[in-house]
Order: C-alpha cells, then sequence, then structure tokens
C-alpha cells in the first residue's frame, strides 16, 4: 500500500487495488470517523456522483474503506471550487473544510471530486430530495 497521508487526525493508504483505506486517530478520532460514515452512507442514498463510496467501516479499529476518486489537484480556480463545493450542498451536505486539499479529479470521467467528509454537515432540511420528495 502506497502511503499518502500522515497527519496527526489521519492516515490514508491506496492499496494496490486502488481501494483508499483512512485511518482516524487523534482528538475526537471516534466522533470524526462516525460522522464521515454517515455522511458517506447519507451521499450515497443520495446518488451523488463526486464523491468515494463507503466500501467498508470498522469501528473498533476506527478504519474506513473508500473507492479513489482520483488524485489530488494541486491547482484550481477560486471560483471553480466554490462551484463544486456549492454542488454538494444540492445533495444536503456542507463540506465544512473547503479547501484545495479536499479536491480530487478522477480522469475516466474528467470529474472533479470530493473527498474527507469527517467535519461535514448533513444540512437541516435536507429530508428534501432534489426532486421535491423525501429521502
Amino acid at each position: 500500500m502506497q502511503q499518502v497521508k500522515d497527519t496527526l487526525r489521519a492516515t490514508v493508504r491506496i492499496g494496490y487495488d486502488g481501494r483508499v483505506h483512512k485511518t482516524f486517530r487523534g482528538p475526537k478520532a471516534d466522533e470524526r470517523f462516525t460522522n464521515e460514515v454517515r455522511v458517506l452512507r447519507y451521499l450515497q442514498t443520495r446518488g451523488c456522483p463526486f464523491v468515494p463510496t463507503l466500501l467498508e467501516a470498522h469501528p473498533d479499529q476506527l478504519r474506513i474503506v473508500t473507492t479513489s476518486c482520483g488524485t489530488r489537484v494541486e491547482h484550481l480556480d477560486e471560483a471553480r471550487m466554490r462551484e463544486i463545493y456549492a454542488e454538494l450542498e444540492k445533495y444536503g451536505v456542507r463540506h465544512e473544510d473547503a479547501e484545495l486539499r479536499n479536491v480530487t479529479y478522477r480522469q475516466s470521467d474528467g470529474r472533479f471530486c470530493l473527498i474527507d467528509f469527517e467535519f461535514a454537515t448533513i444540512l437541516p432540511d435536507a429530508e428534501k430530495s432534489l426532486n421535491g420528495t423525501p429521502v
């Protein structure tokens, strides 16, 4: 596995199969793990196409496994970055860490994607789906 992130809050490794392994650590690791799992599951039910798919959650290890959303983006116009994060809110989630480090580029379909949902918030009016019917 290739290590791509090693901070006080998490380690992230990418397996040879392309799956992303994130282990939470540091302050409030259990809360951040629980929140990221909840938000990713919610976004899956909403059919959000530009976030990782949660494949496994291991609460005893504070570890998740997700699909990869491409490679990190080094440069992006500020207006375009705001558009990407605003698009996420249409799916009922505010990222709460809207930084370039959380934007990736998926070459297979030319799509910018978002990662790292440990601080994200499901919006209060998110019970309404994109077409106006309850989730």
